[in-house]
């Protein structure tokens, strides 16, 4: 039996509304500039880096003019763009699916990943692979929830206290075989994510821990975020799986950090690495000790 091979598709037809994409310029969240490059290259290049991945299929809207206006070169043959997109991230990903049939087979395996993740990192990736295995119920990348969680009445007040225990956040990408998640995109097309798709049908994903550096561009400030994060990747000390969690609660004393706990500027200098600022839950600081600019209501200054 051949072994099988390893793919990855990024849906990447949105439009981002969440951004605010029409203030700037009507250009799609996955193409708003990240350091001097469109926000999905940084995951592209990411994904292209696994040496284990064949190819990483990008899922665009048929009336996409902004992919070609990049260049590309540098991520070689890997890199192979389907303008297939739908209306929803599922038809976009079951879209993709067909689109790759005859280059990928129903049991080779699919990495589903966010375009608006540009913080991943190869690590990230081997160890989903690693870790799913040949687990036919594949898995997803996820980190545990840290904070505590309201669910809010018609009235926008508390209505109840959500327990966190054995609650995750979930990340991508989320690992599947092609002919499993195709069927089951087929069948349940209302789905947020992959793993929806999936648990539908009665499997059961594994848990692979993640780290909170792998967050998704949702709002303007997460711009900011994702770019000091990888500005300071040399400085990442953080163990992935387990580990890092661990670490994280014996640095703050029994607290874990998450993404929403980092937003008030570090004072003073840039000390020490990003595990310590993780770590000790303080604001991320950049270069030189200034504060990010966050806006007015959200610890910035109307100025």
């Amino acid at each position: 039996m051949t072994a099988p091979s390893y793919f990855a598709l990024v849906p990447a037809a949105g439009s981002g509304s969440r951004m605010g994409h029409d203030a700037a310029g009507g250009i799609p969240k996955q193409y708003l500039t990240l350091l001097g490059r469109p926000l999905i290259d940084h995951a592209l290049a990411a994904l292209c880096a696994v040496p284990r991945i064949i190819r990483v299929f990008v899922v665009l809207s048929p009336d996409d003019t902004e992919w070609s206006r990049h260049d590309r070169s540098p991520f070689g043959s890997k890199l192979a763009p389907l303008f297939c997109g739908g209306a929803t991230r599922a038809e976009s990903v079951r879209n993709g699916l067909r689109a790759t049939a005859g280059q990928v087979g129903v049991n080779d395996w699919v990495l589903v990943h966010d375009a608006a993740r540009p913080c991943l990192a190869s690590w990230h990736v081997e160890a989903l692979i690693d870790a799913v295995g040949d687990d036919e119920a594949g898995g997803i990348l996820a980190v545990p929830v840290a904070d505590t969680l309201k669910r809010a009445d018609r009235e926008g007040r508390i209505g109840a206290t959500v327990p966190r225990e054995d609650l995750w956040q979930a990340q991508t990408p989320q690992m599947f075989r092609h002919g499993a998640l195709r069927r089951a995109l087929e069948s349940h097309t209302g789905v947020s994510d992959e793993a929806g798709a999936m648990e539908a049908q009665g499997f059961r994903p594994r848990l692979v821990a993640s780290d909170p550096t792998n967050l998704k561009v949702t709002y303007p400030l997460d711009l900011q975020l994702a770019s000091w994060i990888l500005e300071h990747r040399d400085d990442l000390d953080l163990p992935i799986g387990p580990g890092a969690s661990a670490l994280l609660r014996r640095s703050t004393g029994g607290e874990q950090c998450s993404p929403n706990s980092l937003s008030r500027p570090k004072d003073g200098g840039d000390e020490g690495s990003l595990r310590s600022q993780f770590a000790d839950c303080a604001a991320l600081g950049r270069p030189g000790g200034s504060a990010l600019d966050l806006p007015p209501g959200r610890g910035g200054s109307a100025s």
